[in-house]
């Protein structure tokens, strides 16, 4: 036997309108989104973290920074589109480090 929440306390999806079915497919996708956005900043940390222990120059340094700062505020961005504002947590949790935070948001030209 199965249990049914009443029809007062379903979501809102359940209707088979137009409009609900859009608004899911649109959490889908920005729930998509964030997880890909996750995995590169993930591997950019990686990559960095990597690249740092065993002792890269000067440049390719800054431009492994760079990199992962960019990646990370895609993931900050993104992750604002869904509805998270704090991002205390994804900071603790990717270990995301300070260089990286500190260049969050600059623009630069590219060569």
């Amino acid at each position: 036997m199965t249990v049914r929440p009443p029809q007062a306390l379903a979501p809102s999806f359940t209707k088979d309108t137009g409009l609900n079915i859009l608004e899911y497919e649109l959490m889908s996708e920005r729930a998509d989104s964030l997880g890909r956005h996750g995995l590169k900043v993930e591997k950019a940390l990686a990559l960095l973290a990597e690249r740092l222990a065993a002792g890269c120059g000067g440049q390719e340094r800054e431009n492994l920074l760079d990199d992962a700062a960019d990646k990370v505020w895609a993931f900050f961005i993104q992750r604002e589109m869904c509805g998270l504002r704090s991002q205390k947590d994804a900071i603790r949790r990717y270990g995301i480090p300070p260089e990286v935070m500190a260049r969050l948001g600059i623009v630069r030209r590219k060569p």
